[in-house]
């Protein structure tokens, strides 16, 4: 896709958007501004790209100007967005949301839309132990049916994301999300879910983690 008009309509479908009005709504743009960007009748500058690049989780090299892949680190590795653990009281599982420059390399049956987060603290005994690796593909599409009653990564309205089990809630759209530790929370509304794609041992995890990409 030698276009920049193209990726950005490429990044937009990839990110779960079925129109362009769609994710000019999700995320605040003007819709006119936005429809002509991706249709190619206006461009848009590095700035742009950037914002556009951190709504639909890609890199802004690749959607202006075709450099770099579109995610990932390249070389089968892929972003460690960040860290994932309990809040002080032991309750709450959350990513940090300050994503750094260290990578791993794709899961077995992963893609270059994977991305990980790695466990800190012990919250997640028995599921994930402190420093292991949580990965995911980083596709932002709603929940499906097949998602509940398992252990998932979710962000909520609020832009909270959590590891939890996804259970229905007490009405369509709505879902209770249950702990490892700790309560459960009822009736969230999410954004969207991943189903959990690996889940790498500390041990095994500081081997491979390559810290600063």
């Amino acid at each position: 896709m030698e276009d920049r008009a193209q990726r950005l309509r490429h990044a937009r479908i990839e990110a779960g958007h079925e129109t362009a009005a769609a994710a000019a709504e999700a995320h605040g743009w003007n819709r006119n501004t936005y429809a002509s960007n991706e249709n190619g009748n206006a461009s848009f500058s590095y700035r742009r790209a950037k914002e556009y690049a951190q709504a639909f989780r890609v890199r802004p090299e690749w959607l202006y100007d075709a450099q770099d892949p579109m995610r990932g680190g390249g070389d089968g590795l892929v972003r460690i967005i960040g860290k994932v653990g309990a809040n002080p009281e032991g309750i709450v599982l959350f990513a940090t949301g300050q994503e750094g420059d260290d990578l791993a390399p794709i899961p077995p049956g992963g893609t270059d839309s994977a991305v990980a987060l790695q466990v800190a603290g012990h919250s997640m005994r028995g599921l994930a132990d402190d420093g292991a690796l949580i990965y995911f593909e980083d596709q932002r599409t709603p929940p499906t049916p097949d998602m509940l009653g398992h252990v998932v990564v979710v962000e909520t309205e609020s832009d909270e994301v959590l590891v939890k089990r996804l259970l229905r809630g007490s009405s369509p759209g709505r879902y209770d999300l249950e702990s490892v530790a700790g309560p459960t929370r009822h009736d969230a509304r999410l954004r969207w879910a991943a189903h959990i794609t690996a889940i790498i041992p500390p041990f095994q995890a500081r081997r491979i983690i390559v810290r600063g990409g």
